[in-house]
């Protein structure tokens, strides 16, 4: 086999990467390290931080949303809280939003959020 050509591979480390601040209708949104750049920003896999004390922008995706709490805490607008180490699934069309007391940091894979 031969090597992976320098072009075809790329690696950063999520706790030295830059984010790319996003927003959502205007609003502030968190920040998202994202790799695949043939993707738009927040389509596929991609890493996604929020400082303390923020709340996402109400959301809905189409097609499913997949997460995994890396670090920090999450909780969804109905009360539901998440820790490190759990992995969440949502339907496709569920509308949320989410916040974070002490910030966090996720690993998430969406197919398109609303509005894309």
């Amino acid at each position: 086999m031969d090597p992976i050509k320098k072009e075809d591979r790329r690696v950063v480390n999520i706790r030295t990467a830059d984010f790319t601040p996003i927003t959502t209708h205007g609003t502030p949104d968190g920040a998202v390290l994202q790799l695949n750049e043939a993707k738009p920003l927040g389509h596929g896999f991609y890493i996604y931080k929020m400082e303390p004390g923020t709340t996402t922008v109400a959301h809905k995706h189409k097609g499913d949303e997949e997460f995994l709490i890396l670090e920090g805490d999450l909780s969804d607008h109905d009360g539901v809280e998440y820790g490190p180490g759990d992995l969440v699934w949502l339907r496709d069309g569920t509308i949320h939003n989410s916040s974070t007391k002490n910030g966090c940091v996720i690993a998430v894979y969406a197919e398109a959020p609303e509005g894309s």
